[in-house]
Order: structure tokens, then C-alpha cells, then sequence
């Protein structure tokens, strides 16, 4: 029997009622703790061996595992359950709106659904009372939309055979592939001086400028030649700051950036990208002096080692969809990366959803429930 459809969203609303905004993005707000709480209560109701790893003061992974009877590879579920910010919405992010086969709400997709049918089908698998034989552990990880402190965590205290992480995807497909990402500073130097006296000022932001013509110029060069399967590497402008009055030369500019990796690249090959642009622009403009601080990076993914997974995951969708698995790649990061660069060979799969870290984010009920069938299946042919 298919999951319970008014169980899934009594247990969603419930999920999206909970405040879990990840406080490293939006100081102040509560992060994780009153829905691993919520988690555990549930959990501990069931025949598994319940772990509260707290990742960070006041901040746990909860991790279930269901014990195989032994003779079978284990599987990890991997879903977050913290959630980006609510700023344009907060009136009515956390009250769950139902309209039609979507559910609406903060985190409804990304990834609180998917944390919703991971709970519902590991409840429904312990409650039919057939073990498997490999292990089937369920981590419900914190911090994913910031520094995935949550994942690299797991990877080091519940190792698995292979993993699927669960995040808002189209039904049908399993993501192989998907972009790595750098969070960089450029620190462009000038020098200050009074605002009459350009033969002593050196202009940061106006150096800062032509960085940024640069830029633009190398990342239409990666959209004219996209990955095949994760698209054009990503690069945009994401914060600047510089200068402190009218009347004065500005001393520096710091431009923050995003940028992508594809898969063979690393953070160091997009330095060297951005070095070149200094090089070029040392011999064209006199007094330029800028340089590239690397604040946060994570590496690409690509699937390894996944092949008995693909079948058992592929069988279960043509069960489920009467559908083909289509293999794809995303131009955004996600935790695969960390499970895969574990030796954990790792798949990703999800329902539709929208509007992700924007108002009125929604996720696809009927493809939930599809989901947790997959899944189900999943689980029971690659466990044993």
C-alpha cells in the first residue's frame, strides 16, 4: 500500500511549523534543535538504535539505524532539516498552506518533505516487521544550507555501503553529478587620498569595476561552453562593500562572489582564473594590487561505485512510475559530494517542488508519496 497521503501532510505542517532556520546564515534564529527533538520522540518509538550527535552547541544530526540481520550491504537516507531564511516572508512562511497536490511553506521542499517521507518510510518498514539484512540508516542532518557541518559529520561516525540524499528533484531522476562551489572575496587595494588629488589616490572600487567586467566576460565564456549534464559553471556577483566617504579616494573594495567547479576542476583552478584577470589588469592599470581569499569551498560531485544501487533505484521507479530512471546533473551543490568523497557510493533523488529560498515555497504531495514508494522498494532490494 502506498504511504497515507493525509499522514505525509500531517506530519509536513507539522515539520514546517517547527522554526529550524540555520542560524550560521541568519544569526539569531533557533537552528535545529526543537525539530531533532520532534525526530527523536518519534523515533524512539520504534526498534532502532537512535544516535543524537550534536555537530555544534545546541545543534545534532539524529541518526537512526535499523539493524540488518547480517549478510547484506547497509544503505544510508540522508535529509536535512535545517532551512534557509524566511526575510520576505515571515508572516506566513511557517504556516503550512495546503492548495490542491502542494503543500506551501518554509523548507516544504528543501528539504522538509523529504524529511517527512524518510521518517514515514522507516517507521512503515520497522512496523512490517521484516528485517532486512543489511543495515538501513536514516540520518537527519543539520547545517546542510550553510557549511554542511551535518554531513561531514555522519560521514566519519556512520559509514554505509551507499547512501541516497533526498532533496527536491524532478520524479524520475536521480542526480549523478552536480557542480562544486567556492565562496570567495576579492580584495581589491587602493590607496586613500583626498578627493582633488588623483595623482596621489588610488581608485579600489574603480580597479573593483574592471574585475568585475572580467568576470562577467570569463563567465559568459563558461555559459557558451556548458558541462553536459550540470550546465554552465556558476558564477555571479554576490556582495560588495568599499570606500568610506565622498570625499575621499577608497582605500579597498571587497567584492564576494560565488563560482562554480565541475567535476575534475578545484577551488585552486578558479584562483588561478581570477589571478589571470589581476595579471592582465597589473600591466593595463597602474597602482591595481587586489587579491583572492577563499572563505568557503566545496568539491563537485560524481557518482562512483553506484551501480547496484542505479539498478535497485531504477527497478523501484519503474514499479512505482512505469517511467525509465533518467541520470542528470545539477548546476547546484548538495551533500552527495561529502557522502561520495567518503567512498560512500551516493545518488540523489526527490519530488518536485518551487520557489526554493523564495516566498511560497511548495513541494508536489502525489510526487512525495511516489517518493516514499521508490524508496521502500529501494531500501528492500538493495538491503536484501
Amino acid at each position: 500500500m502506498p504511504i497515507d497521503r493525509r499522514e505525509l501532510e500531517e506530519l509536513l505542517a507539522a515539520l514546517i511549523r517547527i522554526d529550524s532556520r540555520n542560524p550560521w546564515l541568519i544569526p539569531g534564529t533557533p537552528g535545529e534543535a526543537e525539530l531533532a527533538t520532534f525526530l527523536v520522540d518519534r523515533l524512539r518509538a520504534l526498534d532502532v538504535e537512535v544516535s543524537v550527535d550534536e555537530v555544534a552547541p545546541g545543534r545534532p544530526n539524529v541518526v537512526a539505524r535499523w539493524r540488518g540481520t547480517g549478510g547484506g550491504p547497509s544503505l544510508g537516507l540522508n535529509a536535512h532539516v535545517d532551512t534557509v531564511g524566511d526575510a520576505s516572508w515571515p508572516e506566513r512562511s511557517m504556516s503550512p498552506v495546503i492548495d490542491g497536490d502542494r503543500m506551501t511553506g518554509l523548507g516544504a521542499a528543501d528539504d522538509k518533505g523529504h524529511v517527512a517521507i524518510q521518517l514515514l518510510v522507516l517507521e512503515r518498514l520497522v512496523a512490517a516487521g521484516r528485517r532486512l539484512r543489511g543495515d538501513l540508516v536514516a540520518a537527519f542532518v543539520m547545517d546542510e544550507e550553510a557549511t554542511s557541518a551535518g554531513t561531514m559529520d555522519l560521514v566519519l561516525r556512520h559509514q554505509t555501503d551507499a547512501a541516497i540524499v533526498i532533496e527536491p528533484l524532478e520524479l524520475g531522476r536521480a542526480t549523478v553529478t552536480h557542480q562544486g562551489f567556492g565562496w570567495l572575496d576579492i580584495v581589491v587595494h587602493g590607496r586613500a587620498a583626498h578627493g582633488s588629488a588623483p595623482d596621489v589616490g588610488i581608485d579600489a572600487i574603480g580597479h573593483a569595476a574592471a574585475v568585475l567586467r572580467r568576470l562577467d566576460e570569463l563567465g559568459a565564456g563558461w555559459a557558451a561552453h556548458p558541462h553536459p549534464l550540470n550546465g554552465a559553471t556558476v558564477y555571479h556577483a554576490s556582495t560588495i562593500v568599499g570606500g568610506s566617504d565622498y570625499a575621499t579616494y577608497p582605500a579597498s573594495c571587497t567584492i564576494g562572489i560565488e563560482i562554480g567547479t565541475q567535476p575534475g576542476e578545484t577551488i585552486d583552478d578558479r584562483v588561478r582564473d581570477i589571478e589571470a584577470i589581476f595579471e592582465q589588469l597589473r600591466q593595463e592599470r597602474p597602482g591595481f594590487s587586489a587579491e583572492v581569499v577563499v572563505k568557503l569551498h566545496r568539491e563537485p560531485f560524481e557518482a562512483r561505485g553506484h551501480e547496484r544501487l542505479w539498478v535497485a533505484v531504477a527497478d523501484a521507479t519503474r514499479a512505482v512510475t512505469g517511467q525509465d530512471l533518467a541520470a542528470v546533473g545539477e548546476n547546484a551543490w548538495m551533500d552527495a559530494a561529502l557522502m561520495q568523497g567518503a567512498g560512500i557510493p551516493t545518488l540523489s533523488i526527490g519530488a518536485s517542488g518551487g520557489h526554493f529560498h523564495a516566498p511560497d515555497e511548495w513541494v508536489s504531495l502525489p510526487d512525495l508519496v511516489a517518493v516514499g514508494e521508490i524508496l521502500e522498494r529501494s531500501i528492500t532490494d538493495f538491503c536484501g
